[in-house]
């Protein structure tokens, strides 16, 4: 490296030199007042649009029962998740609230 280069020099060097950036205007000079509309009020209780997006489903099927070794029932949840843990994990949560006895059976996406 030649120690004679200055600091300004070797920033120019690696980074260019500052481009000077045009102004632009905000408002074309050929609109007038008179066409722009002021804007309504927006309703904080209205609701927002969501838009529909695909989102990632996992099928839970969970044998489900009241009686230890006694009569089980099928059931299915489906969660909004692509992780099996938490996929599995909220649907034995989901199921402990009516049944006693949960066993999960699979884990598929949907």
């Amino acid at each position: 490296m030649n120690p004679e280069f200055t600091e300004e020099e070797m920033r120019r060097a690696l980074f260019g030199s500052p481009a000077v950036a045009e102004k632009i205007s905000d408002t074309p000079a050929d609109a007038s007042q008179s066409d722009i509309e002021p804007a309504q009020p927006m309703n904080m209780h209205q609701k927002k649009k969501i838009a529909k997006t695909f989102t990632p489903r996992l099928k839970v099927t969970l044998r489900v029962g009241n009686e230890f070794e006694g009569k089980t029932y099928e059931m299915i949840h489906e969660a909004d998740t692509l992780s099996t843990l938490l996929a599995e994990q909220e649907a034995v949560r989901a199921a402990k609230v009516k049944y006693r006895y949960v066993e999960v059976v699979s884990v598929k996406s949907m």
